[in-house]
């Protein structure tokens, strides 16, 4: 009677915590514009985060070729980088697209040369499951423990939500920074452009701010009026160039 009553505490317990992990997840990640730093804010969290996981990371392919890894733990990043050859959990776990998990690893025959490296910087057991970004970048997401078979089927089950989660956001990381550049691709354009440049000009004048936030008033005030940008900076350079009554 005492086990049916507490395995049920256990599994809420378990789903509890997870929920708060993609919770915390989701708080890190949600404003990200850098896809750099959205990887090593989610490395960080899942480590944190993760019960008998002492380090996190995440190995990334680009259009199918190496593309770097983050660690929450510098002194391992060698572990989850794709450069140190095809012969990991990570680069395993892409491959087949399902999560691979070494328990011990003083007892694992997979992956000679990538054990003795782990194990040589104290990690024990392991977890690898793919995360699908978008169609050009792929990787998985590591869970590394110190101690040999403390990874469980609820730690599977937290990295198979952890990486489908942080795929989705992830991606969504990916579309703001392609937004951001196409942003920044426009303004250069814009303050290339003659009338635009100009008006951007007399603002920075009369502010003394720089062109980015001078052409940001010049937005603000064409969404005021509720006019096209290139007539709010027609009328301002046409204002500041006609001649003054003595």
């Amino acid at each position: 009677m005492n086990l049916d009553t507490r395995e049920p505490m256990i599994d809420t317990f378990g789903v509890l915590e997870t929920a708060a992990l993609l919770r915390e997840l989701t708080a890190g990640l949600i404003a990200v514009t850098d896809f750099d730093e959205a990887l090593r804010r989610l490395v960080r969290i899942a480590r944190d985060a993760v019960p008998e996981v002492d380090s996190c990371g995440f190995t990334a392919l680009r259009a199918g070729e190496p593309a770097g890894a983050t660690a929450s733990d510098p002194d391992r990043a060698e572990l989850d980088d794709p450069r140190h050859g095809p012969d990991t959990p990570a680069l395993t776990a892409v491959r087949r697209r399902d999560m691979i998990t070494a328990h011990d690893l003083d007892h694992e025959s997979r992956w000679p040369v990538w054990v003795g490296r782990a194990r040589a910087l104290g990690v024990h057991g392991v977890i690898s499951a793919p995360v699908d970004v978008d169609e050009q970048v792929i990787g998985a997401i590591n869970l590394y423990a110190a101690a040999t078979d403390v990874l469980t089927t609820r730690h599977q089950l937290t990295a198979m939500l952890l990486a489908e989660h942080a795929g989705l956001l992830l991606a969504a990381v990916r579309d703001r920074e392609r937004q951001a550049a196409q942003a920044d691709q426009l303004d250069s354009a814009l303050l290339e452009e003659g009338v635009v440049g100009h008006a951007v000009g007399v603002i920075m004048t009369q502010r003394g701010c720089p062109a980015p936030e001078a052409l940001e008033v010049l937005r603000s005030a064409a969404s005021s009026l509720d006019i096209p940008l290139r007539e709010v900076a027609e009328r301002l350079v046409l204002t500041v160039s006609r001649p003054r009554d003595n």
